[in-house]
């Protein structure tokens, strides 16, 4: 019986999970929407939202900032996305007193029908989704290495 138990394994070791978990908070931290399952983007939106909290905890009181970027960085792995997460969303989400993202369902993967969702920042920057995130076909230098060769 599962009485009691919150989180979800997602048929995954403690060491994948808290891996998988980091890596798509960070990945959500620096796109500020992503798409994954329904069951991951559940157990996603709580691990995010305390670490938005965390930012701006450390934003009112410049006593912690330190110590709760060093937690941030502890969980995230990702010296840039705390960095982002402390200066940028901390300041954007500063009145806003929980409620931080958000899950939309999106259908079903079509090679095992899984049920998929999009997870993303309330108010979020339409401009961050992408970036960073390799070479595109419409970049510059992207089209211009393949007319070189």
């Amino acid at each position: 019986m599962r009485h009691g138990l919150k989180q979800r394994k997602l048929n995954r070791t403690s060491s994948h999970r808290k891996a998988m978990l980091a890596n798509m908070a960070a990945a959500l931290i620096k796109h500020e929407q992503i798409v994954t399952t329904l069951p991951k983007a559940k157990e996603l939106k709580p691990y995010v939202e305390k670490l938005i909290t965390m930012g701006k905890q450390a934003a009112a009181n410049p006593k912690v900032t330190l110590a709760k970027r060093r937690q941030a960085v502890a969980v995230l792995r990702d010296e840039e996305q705390v960095k982002k997460l402390f200066e940028v969303l901390a300041e954007r989400y500063e009145d806003r007193p929980g409620g931080y993202t958000r899950v939309l369902k999106a259908g079903f993967r079509y090679g095992d029908a899984a049920p998929m969702a999009v997870i993303e920042l309330v108010d979020r920057d339409p401009e961050a989704k992408g970036k960073d995130s390799g070479p595109s076909q419409f970049d510059d230098e992207f089209i211009d290495d393949k007319d070189a060769a």
